[in-house]
């Protein structure tokens, strides 16, 4: 793959070796265990599935548990946390996908005054009036070095929410807009080892930048509709970046006059561009480009996985046509 520095990649989309009764056409999340084994959060049917490093199909559990799965997040005791934005909660698993932990109330979203249907002029997100507390279309979950959870509340709010590791609730953060600390769709989060929380603020084109108690640091601007962030034992940052179709707009950049396919881009510490990749108008379909990446995980290797949600986004508006509905999941390792 190119790359904007001597940091490359090579792709295979042939990867996952997922059985025929597992197949699915979303991979909503994706997170790496402690061995390198890889959990998949897919949408239809399957709930998570779970590859060896090689691809080999391992285990699947939570079929029938998820309304929407959106985001998953791979512990470092190796307990599984799968966000819902369907049903507005959390939940955290065993390895093998015994229900340990609730946080949130199935079906019960917090007052925002949300309000989605037709006439959005840029995302159905502006029809957020407030902040409340957790959760209304929750998103993704990280973990500090803290080890507290911080969970990014971004489709019906417009927040971030500060949990101990045991899952009380410390504080939120985040108001409706696009000044500092300002959300419109908080959809993706990270957090580094040097104590920052990284936050992909999708329908404003940035990742926000934090520290542990919630205090804005800074914005990195160039970014298009972050959608998951992951960091490596280097400290680099794997950004997931959505395909802005010509003729939509964001909430500070306006309409597009161009299309805008989905990428991957890769930064250091202080927000520089060091690694990209996808971006063709040409082939969305072909290896190494993208249709709707929506979720990214580095293994120990420093290989790096995307998952697409090509189903819901592509196929499903008429994007792309269903033969694309395939084109899922690549692994992308390391060159030279």
């Amino acid at each position: 793959m190119s790359a904007a520095t001597d940091l490359r990649f090579e792709a295979t989309d042939t990867w996952e070796r997922v059985p025929s009764e597992f197949a699915h056409r979303d991979v909503a999340g994706v997170d790496v265990g402690r061995d390198d084994e890889v959990y998949l959060l897919t949408r239809d049917r399957n709930g998570v599935l779970v590859f060896d490093r090689d691809g080999t199909f391992r285990a699947a559990w939570g079929d029938g548990v998820f309304t929407k799965p959106h985001g998953l997040t791979v512990a470092p005791d190796g307990t599984v946390y799968c966000v819902d934005c369907g049903d507005h909660t959390v939940r955290r698993f065993s390895p093998d996908g015994e229900l340990l932990q609730t946080l949130g109330t199935p079906g019960a979203p917090t007052d925002t005054g949300y309000a989605p249907g037709p006439g959005a002029v840029v995302h159905h997100v502006e029809t957020v009036r407030r902040p409340a507390g957790p959760f209304n279309g929750c998103t993704n979950l990280a973990i500090a070095p803290t080890g507290e959870l911080y969970v990014a509340d971004g489709y019906g709010n417009c927040r971030v929410h500060r949990f101990t590791a045991d899952g009380e609730l410390i504080g939120s953060w985040g108001a409706v807009g696009t000044g500092p600390g300002e959300f419109h769709l908080p959809h993706g989060i990270c957090a580094t080892a040097d104590g920052r929380i990284l936050v992909g603020d999708r329908e404003n084109d940035r990742i926000q930048v934090f520290d542990l108690e919630g205090r804005y640091l800074t914005s990195w601007t160039d970014v298009q509709r972050p959608t998951d962030l992951a960091v490596d034992r280097d400290g680099l940052v794997y950004v997931s970046e959505l395909w802005r179709p010509r003729g939509t707009a964001s909430f500070t950049h306006g309409t597009t006059a161009v299309d805008l396919p989905g990428r991957v881009s890769v930064y250091d510490q202080h927000g520089t561009v060091v690694a990209r990749w996808g971006a063709s108008t040409v082939m969305r379909d072909g290896l190494g480009n993208f249709i709707a990446p929506h979720a990214i995980a580095v293994d120990s290797t420093g290989a790096v996985y995307v998952g697409e949600v090509t189903g819901t986004f592509g196929v499903k508006p008429g994007r792309v046509p269903d033969s694309m509905a395939g084109h899922q999941l690549q692994k992308f390792t390391r060159a030279g």
